[in-house]
């Protein structure tokens, strides 16, 4: 294992954060990377990270690993410092309130021109210069934050790697993941050794997070590719996914090693290490549209009191949640909020008080009926 240190633009006068990466296996054309804790407050993929590091040290050792592996523990030193009054706030910069899972450039635009006359009829070497390209411009880009220096020391990381494996996890919730669906077919697999109870998948859900910058790039750029005329073959050169573990306080060594264990045994069906195939489980679930995702809202302020929990398969009217106003003038101010579409309550808050509006929990429809930014704040 190699440890890798790399400092970030300094923020404020005195101040230099760093972000540490650890490497297993020979570097070459194979490559996955993992990382944990972008939302700097979601702490089960440091653990899994860590269980997970230790069975990586024992394959490399072993001769067992054919590629690179790259794991980022702690993957926001910015967010992870963060407290207000006397709580972690590790979604949001607090600067400039903008969330650290969110503005990642767009590379196809970026390397579209100095691309387009280097591909030829080879898919593999059309890949490696797809590779280059982002490479260069990232190693050029002279970020003006500390967030975008964090941002391109992430994308330095993980821009050449096949598959990208970003863990996150929600306040409340059951396994589930998020991904583009032409990296589908690739991470299927992941998400039936993860046991996840939904899969949600987009074409693209706006926001410009970590792992669609990743994984976009290479239909994007094939989509401007066709637009030009040409017609080089560009495989989807990266299968990228944000991984949700469950919920806030999933924090455990059971949890963390069961994880760790589906994401050694995915290496293994991948071929990046050399054991035999993992059988797959069958699939808990269905994948469903981002689109189709209900996110359930308080329609007044009140005590909230949940009727189901996470994981609950739903019809379209059944109760999820009561809101109750324990101040009425006479008689009772409780309104029961409904699922208004069929699927799996995959996700609730942890707040039990919630303000006119506010978001209570997302249930996985299969039918897509929203436009526009499909991903929250």
């Amino acid at each position: 294992m190699q440890r890798r240190e790399h400092p970030l633009s300094g923020g404020s006068l005195g101040q230099q954060r760093q972000v540490v990466s650890l490497h297993f296996g020979p570097a070459g054309e194979r490559k996955v990377y993992i990382q944990a804790s972008l939302h700097a407050d979601e702490l089960p993929g440091m653990l899994v990270l860590y269980h997970l590091r230790e069975a990586l040290a024992r394959a490399e050792a072993d001769g067992q690993l054919l590629g690179e592996v790259v794991l980022v523990p702690v993957a926001n030193p910015i967010g992870l410092s963060q407290r207000l009054l006397h709580r972690p706030s590790g979604r949001f910069e607090l600067g400039s309130a903008h969330n650290f899972n969110r503005h990642y450039p767009d590379l196809a635009q970026a390397v579209f021109e100095s691309l387009r006359d280097r591909l030829g009829p080879d898919a593999a070497l059309n890949v490696r210069a797809v590779r280059e390209c982002v490479g260069q411009w990232l190693t050029h880009w002279s970020p003006e934050t500390e967030a975008d220096s964090l941002r391109r020391c992430l994308l330095l990381l993980a821009h050449d790697a096949e598959v990208v494996i970003d863990l996150h996890c929600d306040a409340q919730a059951v396994m589930h993941l998020y991904t583009e669906e032409p990296c589908w077919p690739v991470l299927e697999p992941l998400a039936r050794l993860l046991g996840c109870r939904a899969v949600l998948l987009a074409r693209q859900s706006g926001g410009n997070p970590f792992d669609e910058c990743l994984s976009g790039v290479w239909w994007q750029l094939a989509a401007l590719l066709r637009s030009a005329g040409s017609t080089h073959p560009l495989p989807q050169g990266c299968a990228s996914s944000t991984v949700e573990l469950r919920g806030e306080t999933d924090v455990d060594h059971a949890n963390a090693r069961r994880d760790a264990d589906a994401l050694l045994a995915y290496l293994s069906h991948t071929g990046l290490l050399r054991a035999a195939r993992p059988e797959l489980p069958g699939l808990p679930c269905a994948p469903t549209p981002l689109a189709g995702s209900e996110t359930l809202r308080a329609p007044m302020a009140g005590l909230v009191v949940f009727l189901v929990e996470p994981g609950t398969g739903l019809r379209a009217g059944d109760p999820v949640a009561e809101i109750i106003d324990p101040t009425p003038a006479a008689g009772s101010s409780v309104h029961t909020v409904r699922a208004g579409v069929d699927g799996v309550f995959y996700a609730r808050v942890r707040e039990r008080y919630v303000r006119a509006g506010g978001e209570l929990g997302k249930v996985a429809g299969s039918q897509a009926f929203r436009t526009g930014d499909l991903l929250g704040a």
